[in-house]
């Protein structure tokens, strides 16, 4: 189930026959584009399977391995033995010593469009049909886990080596490092053991156990591991055991290979079998009836996937009948019983061109990459953050390397580390990043928050551009005041000296007393466009329609509905005028339990240190914050201009809310079709209970809606109540029964 570096299309390729059209002979360019492909897999797949280092991503690697199979499907006449498309896997390394598999370690088919995999289903379902005395197809359906694939022997019950795949007939003895791994045991548990039986299974390293060991690794000034599935294969591939035994490495089995005395009918049925012989099995698998079914299979886990305790890049279909696997075989590479589906890439290489700063809305300083542009997981990405100095440094990041890019889903795009085998081929070549002495928005001298402090900040709050453009943009947010019209240009074009010199906000007190008539002149630059082609960038206006001759300008349609949601604005609740004034360390969390608890802004002003501490939710760190905030001169005023434009700065009691959840912990998960995540939290907090992001034993419920995930697992693990929306909404009536 890990990760291949061998793709096929649809087509069993074995069974081509060259003669059977008209081809045309293969151009001299054609010819020299073969080999090219052809030596440059090669490469690639040395250095991902012996060195664990790959030059490439696995979405360049399956472009061009899919174009060699293009080329050769066109012209049969150029495979060799040696092609890529004739192999499995990559080679065994010279520091291990070579074992050979009982029976042979496949690659899996890889397909990337459920147009491919409904191909290759109805193509399964063909075959069987003509070959008829079958059962009904059954799917074994399961993650394609990101890890090491790994093939166990047993006889009668004791381990006797465990190698990896190495080119699928030979791997490497790795018996001794496997031995440290607690999930495998040495004596299986049980009577009638198999006298002979080879396990297969993926070795990897938990998601949460590789961020924390790519911490420890940029903490000891060392560069980290590219991605788990590079981390799990260097930690299983090391000489000495003892450095294997620290890291964080598990492993789950998936298939048998090899058997003597082991009856089973199904796959699924050996899942069972393994498991009560103390194997490590995935809980993440279904035996499925119909196609779609296993597409709802696919759909789950890819909205799911960050959920999970592993990283998986795709979905693997088996049929789950033996007789019926027998009986469809083998391609000369991989099984025709069994497929795998690809997720779109979530890890690319790309150029970083440069390493700029960004200075945020409390001072800090943050070091980001400049990229080439490049489609990752969806999306079009050409920036990405790098958190700090030392974290540029520990992972040996250079301007101008090939960089390993990754962005799960929603998350933000993240620089991992260098392609260190690429860097010497760069022109120009590397050089290294200078963290800049002054702030690049406002000139002022940087200095660390504190000392010790790994952050570097502008210390000029009050007017740094940046820091007011940020917190602007901030306040806007869905989290405080829900602005839309306040969007990122907006926040540019209010508070950046571009024209007029001076621009409408030079701090945010005044947010709420701007009129139409001070946004009439304000200028944002883009781009000056001729004919379709960019020639430079120019002023243009923002909040008002570019004037006309004889023809004023008049202010936009979202000009106009700015103001009226500045007017709606005014009216939110305390909390959400909290987070908008960005002190640091308050986030909603914080700012709803100190709504809470003191109900209006003076209340808070006035609070002790030790009182804000007491509240729960709060604690020393945030009081401390809040009380050094407020201390503030033009902090304070902030606060009173607002209050002056009527912006509300109590919560009244709501006395007909009953406090039916107090002393309750509630978490909810999922979607609900009558409550967003924000209306839930809301309806909880009102009525005297936690809104809690986290399932533990302390949780007094769970509600539970669509797509819920790992929480819902953790709490019937636990034995909590979970309860759906109908039993949220009586439990927000009645308190608990």
């Amino acid at each position: 189930m890990g990760q291949d570096r061998t793709v096929s299309t649809a087509k069993d390729t074995d069974d081509s026959s060259p003669g059977s059209v008209d081809r045309e002979v293969p151009t001299e360019a054609l010819r020299d584009e073969y080999e090219s492909l052809a030596d440059r897999i090669r490469q690639f797949r040395a250095a991902y399977y012996n060195d664990d280092e790959p030059l490439v991503s696995d979405a360049e690697f399956d472009q061009l391995y899919r174009r060699l199979e293009e080329v050769e499907a066109l012209h049969p006449e150029l495979i060799s033995n040696d092609s890529p498309t004739q192999e499995v896997g990559g080679e065994v390394s010279a520091a291990f010593a070579a074992v050979q598999h009982l029976a042979r370690m496949y690659s899996l088919e890889d397909v990337f469009s459920l147009e491919e995999l409904q191909v290759w289903i109805r193509r399964v379902e063909a075959s069987v049909e003509k070959m008829g005395g079958h059962p009904e197809l059954k799917w074994l359906t399961e993650l394609k886990i990101d890890g090491l694939a790994v093939n166990l022997l047993y006889r009668n019950g004791k381990l006797i080596r465990a190698a990896t795949r190495g080119d699928g007939t030979t791997g490497e003895d790795i018996t001794h490092n496997v031995l440290t791994l607690k999930d495998i045991p040495r004596q299986l548990r049980g009577k009638d053991l198999p006298a002979e039986v080879e396990i297969r299974g993926e070795v990897f390293i938990a998601s949460k156990d590789f961020l924390q060991l790519n911490e420890a690794m940029v903490e000891a000034g060392k560069a980290p591991f590219a991605n788990p599935r590079n981390a799990a294969a260097g930690s299983l591939r090391q000489k000495d055991p003892a450095v294997t035994a620290q890291r964080p490495l598990s492993m789950y089995v998936h298939g048998i290979g090899a058997r003597e005395g082991l009856a089973a009918e199904s796959q699924s049925g050996t899942y069972a079998l393994l498991k009560t012989w103390g194997l490590p099995t995935s809980p993440y698998f279904k035996v499925l009836d119909r196609y779609e079914d296993v597409l709802e299979f696919i759909a789950h886990y890819g909205e799911h996937r960050h959920d999970l305790m592993h990283e998986i890049d795709g979905i693997v279909v088996k049929v789950d009948n033996y007789a019926t696997q027998r009986a469809l075989g083998y391609t000369s590479r991989v099984p025709r019983w069994s497929v795998a589906y690809k997720y779109a890439p979530e890890e690319v290489h790309t150029k970083l061109l440069d390493i700029a700063v960004n200075v945020g809305r409390t001072g800090r300083v943050t070091p980001y990459g400049v990229m080439e542009p490049v489609k990752v997981s969806g999306s079009t990405v050409e920036m990405a953050t790098l958190h700090n100095q030392d974290v540029v440094k520990a992972k040996g990041i250079m301007i101008g390397d090939v960089v390993v890019l990754r962005k799960a889903g929603d998350v933000i795009p993240e620089i991992v580390g260098p392609v260190m085998a690429l860097r010497a081929a760069q022109d120009p070549p590397v050089r290294a990043f200078v963290m800049p002495t002054h702030c690049p928005s406002c000139g002022t001298e940087l200095a660390p928050a504190k000392e010790g402090d790994v952050d570097i900040r502008c210390p000029n709050a009050r007017s740094c551009p940046s820091q007011l453009r940020e917190r602007v943009f901030h306040l806007a947010g869905r989290g405080a005041f829900d602005i839309e019209a306040l969007g990122w240009e907006a926040a540019i074009a209010l508070t950046q000296p571009a024209a007029p010199a001076t621009p409408p906000l030079t701090n945010e007190a005044n947010l709420f007393a701007l009129t139409p008539e001070d946004l009439a002149d304000v200028r944002i630059e883009r781009e000056k466009k001729v004919r379709g082609e960019v020639q430079g960038r120019e002023l243009v206006p923002y909040f008002y329609s570019k004037p006309m001759a004889r023809k004023p300008s008049v202010p936009t349609a979202n000009t106009v509905k700015l103001f009226t949601e500045l007017e709606k604005a005014k009216s939110q609740p305390l909390w959400r005028v909290l987070v908008a004034l960005s002190i640091r360390h308050v986030g909603p969390t914080a700012s709803r339990a100190l709504a809470t608890g003191f109900r209006s802004m003076d209340a808070i002003r006035s609070a002790s240190e030790e009182q804000l501490a007491d509240v729960d939710g709060v604690g020393p760190i945030i009081a401390k914050a809040l009380v050094e905030w407020f201390e503030v001169d033009w902090h304070r005023d902030i606060v009173e201009q607002w209050a002056g434009a009527g912006v509300r700065m109590a919560d009244e009691a709501d006395s007909s809310v009953p406090r039916t959840l107090e002393g309750l912990t509630v978490v909810v998960t999922g979607s609900l079709p009558n409550f967003s995540r924000d209306e839930a939290k809301e309806a909880i907090i009102t009525r005297g209970g936690k809104a809690s992001g986290s399932v533990s034993k302390n949780t007094s419920y769970v509600v539970a809606g669509d797509n819920a995930g790992t929480k819902l697992d953790k709490a019937e693990q636990l034995g909590l109540r979970v309860l759906d929306e109908a039993g949220f909404v009586k439990l927000l009536a009645e308190g608990a029964v």
